[in-house]
């Protein structure tokens, strides 16, 4: 089941980024190609043959997973301030790329090479999992550095919530609303991500559906704004040309 989510949801990710390559050719909303680009790689990171393939280049050492983690902020960075942006939410684009945001990205950063370096990596593993095993040392460096990686998601989605919520409660098109329901519950299944420490092991499946429940929700929801996009396109057209 979760191997089916992870390349079910790798294929709608996957595609939503080839259909943004003719925005990405006329330079327009460059930064949804590049957030669902990232994303893509991520999940593709995420899926244990391509992980171990990559992290056999990079010397076995888990490197996959670092790399796997700053994919991850590179991926939120651009979708928070499109999504921000796109629904009119100041605040949410401020406290993104402004300087809470920009500290808040360069802290956590900081944080996880720290972490990652102090630990004992060595064998690829996806997910780092059997790592805390080696030590009790090993452990808990393990639980902050998995903490660390969630903790910047966390923030962006938090950031972008209101702006999404009020989306859905305006007089917008119902395909836009529909799309800011689907990047609130995307905005909202993040942060929980934050609470997978206290997940029993016997409910561990819990944080693949909440991962990829929140990836499909994002993925979803631009589609949205992007077939919204196109089929106001298509009615400015048929207008101007009933004009002429």
């Amino acid at each position: 089941m979760i191997e089916i989510l992870q390349w079910t949801t790798l294929i709608a990710s996957g595609a939503a980024a080839l259909s943004r390559i003719p925005n990405l050719v006329r330079r327009k909303n460059r930064s949804i190609f590049y957030a669902l680009a990232l994303l893509t790689l991520a999940i593709l990171l995420s899926i244990k043959a391509p992980y171990l393939a990559v992290d056999a280049l990079l010397g076995g050492t888990n490197l996959a997973n670092l790399l796997l983690r700053f994919i991850i902020f590179g991926a939120i960075f651009f979708l928070g301030i499109r999504i921000a942006t796109g629904f009119g939410d100041k605040r949410g684009v401020q406290l993104i790329r402004g300087h809470a945001g920009i500290s808040a990205l360069a802290l956590i950063s900081a944080v996880l090479v720290v972490l990652f370096v102090l630990m004992d990596t060595a064998g690829s593993t996806v997910g780092m999992t059997g790592l805390e095993s080696r030590s009790g040392q090993n452990a808990a460096l393990l639980e902050y550095y998995a903490a660390a990686g969630r903790a910047y998601p966390a923030y962006v989605c938090l950031a972008i919530l209101p702006g999404t919520v009020r989306a859905v409660r305006s007089s917008l098109p119902a395909l836009l609303r529909a799309s800011a329901a689907l990047l609130a519950l995307g905005s909202i299944a993040v942060p929980l991500t934050l609470l997978f420490p206290v997940i029993p092991p016997a409910l561990g499946f819990l944080r693949f559906v909440i991962n990829y429940t929140a990836i499909l929700c994002f993925v979803a929801g631009l589609a949205l704004i992007w077939l919204d996009s196109g089929r106001a396109g298509r009615k400015h057209r048929l207008l101007s040309a009933e004009r002429r």
